[in-house]
């Protein structure tokens, strides 16, 4: 489990398929093989450490469901370790498991914001509601507006300057993880024939 806080911003040194090599500093003060690592909001093990670098293997399904597929050497990656029982949950309980993807259909200056609209499937968009939580990249937001086919965030000035998601251009494909409390409630309505 995470929160959404992400704790730095690492960059890729190799993203061969199968296999993804992340750069950080502070993430990896501390972690050791095996513990898990949400990159861009997918939640990986480690396998390696070296050099200041993590070590990671990917498995055909993430590629599938993720945007790691697209990595490439030099790009920036959100980075959070897993919640321990003493972590305060600044965002909210995200899994770490990427549900789809969305594309970033623009970024809009307001104030000292950044209003960021991102398309999305139905079966997220079905999970998100106004005031809302969401995973964009593993970054904990809160949806401010929805329609039919997309939903929009408002990026505060830290969010901005601590993540990778403002230096995303229109038409990238961004990870989305929609409220697990949501989905449970959703799967328990339909379950009873009420959903």
């Amino acid at each position: 489990m995470f929160t959404g806080i992400i704790e730095e911003v690492g960059t890729v040194r190799e993203a061969d398929k199968g296999r993804l090599v992340i750069e950080c500093r502070k993430v990896i003060e501390g972690t050791n093989a095996g513990d898990s690592i949400a990159i861009n909001g997918v939640d990986l093990t480690v396998v390696r450490i070296d050099g200041g670098a993590l070590h990671f293997d990917c498995m055909p399904e993430t590629y599938r469901r993720s945007n790691l597929s697209e990595l490439r050497a030099g790009d920036p990656v959100n980075l959070e370790r897993s919640l321990t029982l003493a972590k305060p949950i600044s965002g909210h309980l995200v899994r770490g498991v990427v549900e789809a993807t969305g594309t970033l259909l623009s970024l809009t200056p307001e104030e000292e914001a950044v209003l960021a609209c991102f398309g999305a499937p139905a079966e997220i968009l079905r999970h998100t509601v106004v005031k809302g939580p969401i995973t964009v990249d593993g970054v904990s937001l809160t949806v401010v507006a929805k329609d039919a086919e997309s939903f929009t965030v408002s990026l505060v000035q830290f969010t901005q300057e601590h993540t990778n998601l403002t230096r995303r251009k229109v038409g990238d494909t961004v990870n989305l993880e929609s409220d697990i409390i949501a989905r449970y409630v959703d799967e328990l309505l339909r379950e009873r024939g009420l959903g």
